[in-house]
């Protein structure tokens, strides 16, 4: 039997391919999107001309609109939040956009499940800057990457929060909102806290989405700047496999109802954003990447590997698409589709 999704950033990276999987397998889909992104308009495209005109509703709407939200998410079985601000640096640029879009909206989301009487599931993309900088944790600089002394696994659920920049700040009360929603409401949510997802249809720009940007540029010879030394390490999570953790939380929803789970590629899929990933994207084109090298820029984490050990656990979920599997299908995806950029 299916059941009505609403997902906000429907169009976007993460939301267009959800979309693009929950409406191949016969769901109801509703995007609910303000299209302020370059990729939406183009997004929404691929799915209408992958599975026609009729095959999801739009909802050109802000998270903002607390009464337009609330109306149309009123018969959702399955709100998937994903819409909002999402760069750091525009974060610290723009504060208070940053809050209305990330904390308020998400409030607005929270609220519209709530009211709706219908006790939707609500999974919500959070973020692994709700840990900060963990300045605590102690870290060793190698030759080309940095490292946890300690943390071989990478960093639990139990990593105490310290909201750092405004982005953080906003993406952590939505984060507390949704997990206390929970408790009080009982409101079946689960908080995905993600780190760095990559995939197709991704429109990488500098500020965000950087393995997409990097692949982007260097195919079609834009500039590419990198800030600070080049070893700061990500786990890399693809696509499909962020979207695999989504269908797990609603499989085993009693177990996942008011968790929080570190979604990551783990230390198997960690590189770091330069000195590694270079080599290897340089690799895959055949040919060198020139870049640009400048200063540090506020607030950015020498290294973030998630331990996602408790997904294992409780979803029964881990990574399956390797880093550079995952970039080869990024990379023919983007020389496809060079035009567009």
């Amino acid at each position: 039997m299916s059941q009505n999704f609403f997902i906000t950033g429907g169009a976007g990276f993460i939301g267009s391919n959800y979309a693009s999987r929950l409406i191949s397998r016969g769901e109801k889909v509703t995007i609910y999107d303000n299209l302020c992104r370059a990729g939406a308009p183009l997004n929404l495209k691929w799915l209408r001309d992958t599975y026609g005109e009729s095959s999801f509703t739009l909802v050109v709407g802000d998270l903002r609109d607390a009464a337009l939200l609330t109306a149309s998410a009123r018969q959702a079985d399955v709100i998937v939040h994903l819409a909002g601000q999402v760069a750091v640096t525009t974060s610290v640029q723009h504060p208070r956009d940053d809050f209305e879009n990330n904390a308020l909206g998400t409030f607005n989301v929270v609220e519209a499940a709530r009211l709706s009487g219908r006790q939707p599931v609500l999974i919500y993309a959070s973020t692994n800057k709700v840990y900060g900088g963990m300045e605590e944790v102690k870290v060793v600089e190698k030759d080309t990457r940095y490292a946890y002394a300690n943390l071989s696994l990478g960093a639990s659920e139990a990593q105490p929060l310290d909201f750092h920049s405004p982005y953080g700040c906003s993406k952590g009360t939505g984060d507390q909102y949704v997990r206390d929603y929970f408790r009080i409401y009982g409101l079946r949510s689960v908080v995905m806290r993600q780190s760095c997802i990559f995939g197709t249809r991704q429109f990488g720009i500098e500020d965000q989405g950087w393995v997409a940007w990097f692949v982007i540029a260097a195919v079609t010879g834009k500039p590419i700047a990198i800030y600070g030394d080049g070893k700061q390490v990500r786990d890399l999570l693809y696509i499909d496999d962020l979207l695999d953790a989504y269908d797990a939380a609603l499989e085993r929803i009693d177990t996942a109802a008011g968790q929080v789970y570190n979604l990551g590629g783990g230390p198997a899929n960690s590189i770091s954003i330069w000195q590694e990933f270079g080599p290897l994207l340089s690799r895959l084109l055949g040919h060198g990447i020139p870049v640009t090298w400048h200063d540090w820029r506020p607030g950015d984490q020498r290294i973030f590997v998630a331990d996602t050990r408790k997904a294992y656990r409780e979803l029964g979920w881990q990574p399956k698409v390797s880093v550079e599997e995952g970039l080869k299908r990024l990379v023919s995806w983007v020389k496809a589709n060079r035009s567009i950029f």
